[in-house]
């Protein structure tokens, strides 16, 4: 890209560990003479570069959609200004191929048919000096032949326009162009020139006889530039237009293939939009209730177990309480037994007293009637 609009585009090159693949977008206010250029690039970082390469395409399909839509979400409005839009829609895709010299990878075919309905693909076999005259040859007519193959569309210069026709219908026969990149100027003969120097030589960026750069440079940016700008609105964006204005329930006719007027479409589809949200809003309604009920259920019978719960513990109590009762009674019966022994036990050795005191008596009388009485 720098070779192609001479000058020096700022960024740092992307590593090839990427998890995914990203799209970063920069744009350029390029200026040549009288010439201003608003130029975006938007470049395709890791594609390729995962084991699992399936989805590939997928960010970069996303990415040219959004700005589709971003345009058709302006031209939509009441009051557009699409004189001062910035249009970020991709006008060119420059598809670089790496110059194996034996044919497209599969994930070319997948990516290319993937975004020939929406973008303009041109096809560059890129480092093309690192085959020879004859492999780059062969790999050009195998590149075209698989590509047809395959029904992937490539832009073609357009022929129709007489004062172009004649060098866009060589150009047509050139595609896939095979170009070389190089920012360092090389002095060849009296002239500095654009060129890559190899110990076997020297390969000028500019010169046809080496590659194609001239051929692609001519034809994107002094030629065909408009024409890519046409195609990509009449064309691409048309077809997603019509496409989403579809889904949205625009249509260009009825049923009876009678035209459609704007009013009726939009009232068709508010009626529509209404039956819907009528429908929904009548479900969320039986959801409600529904789920009404089954809380209504759920508190029940979590009712129901309290209640069968506080009977288990109001009878474990009386259980409980009854059982301390008779406990209570027997000890009171104990008490009370216990009183009535103790009674009699103080009876009986209050007599006892009384008995022993008596005979104590008697005896101290015998003494002292019989004074040779003794006592061992």
């Amino acid at each position: 890209m720098d070779t192609l609009f001479n000058t020096k585009f700022e960024g740092e090159p992307a590593s090839h560990s990427q998890p995914g693949v990203q799209l970063k977008s920069s744009t350029y206010d390029l200026h040549e003479s009288n010439v201003h250029l608003k130029l975006t690039i938007v470049s395709t970082v890791g594609f390729g570069d995962q084991i699992n390469k399936e989805d590939s395409y997928k960010p970069i399909v996303e990415f040219i959609d959004a700005q589709f839509e971003a345009y058709l979400q302006e031209e939509l409005k009441i009051r557009r200004v699409l004189h001062s839009y910035h249009d970020s829609r991709i006008h060119a895709c420059l598809y670089f191929i790496a110059p194996s010299g034996h044919s497209l990878k599969s994930l070319d075919l997948v990516t290319m048919k993937k975004l020939d309905s929406k973008v303009d693909i041109i096809p560059i076999i890129a480092k093309s000096d690192a085959i020879s005259k004859s492999e780059l040859t062969k790999f050009k007519i195998k590149i075209t032949s698989e590509l047809v193959s395959n029904g992937v569309q490539i832009y073609q210069f357009p022929t129709d326009d007489e004062s172009v026709a004649e060098i866009n219908g060589t150009m047509n026969a050139h595609l896939p162009f095979a170009v070389i990149g190089s920012t360092e100027e090389v002095k060849i003969g009296n002239k500095m020139m654009k060129a890559r120097q190899y110990p076997w030589g020297t390969v000028q960026v500019e010169n046809e006889a080496h590659c194609d750069f001239v051929k692609l440079r001519e034809m994107l940016i002094r030629v065909n530039m408009e024409d890519l700008r046409e195609q990509t609105h009449t064309r691409h964006y048309e077809l997603y237009r019509r496409c989403k204005l579809e889904e949205m329930g625009f249509k260009d006719t009825d049923p009876d293939n009678k035209p459609f007027s704007l009013q009726e479409t939009y009232e068709a589809k508010r009626n529509e939009f209404l039956g819907e949200l009528q429908k929904k809003e009548e479900e969320m309604r039986q959801m409600f209730v529904q789920r009404v009920k089954e809380k209504e259920a759920e508190l029940k019978e979590a009712e129901k177990e309290l209640h069968e719960k506080f009977d288990r513990l109001k009878k474990l109590h009386q259980d409980e309480k009854k059982k301390l009762e008779d406990k209570k009674k027997s000890l009171d019966d104990e008490v009370n037994a216990f009183k009535q022994r103790k009674t009699a036990a103080e009876l009986l050795q209050s007599q006892a007293q009384q008995a022993g005191g008596s005979q104590t008596l008697k005896r101290e009388k015998e003494r002292k009637n019989n004074p040779w009485l003794c006592t061992e």
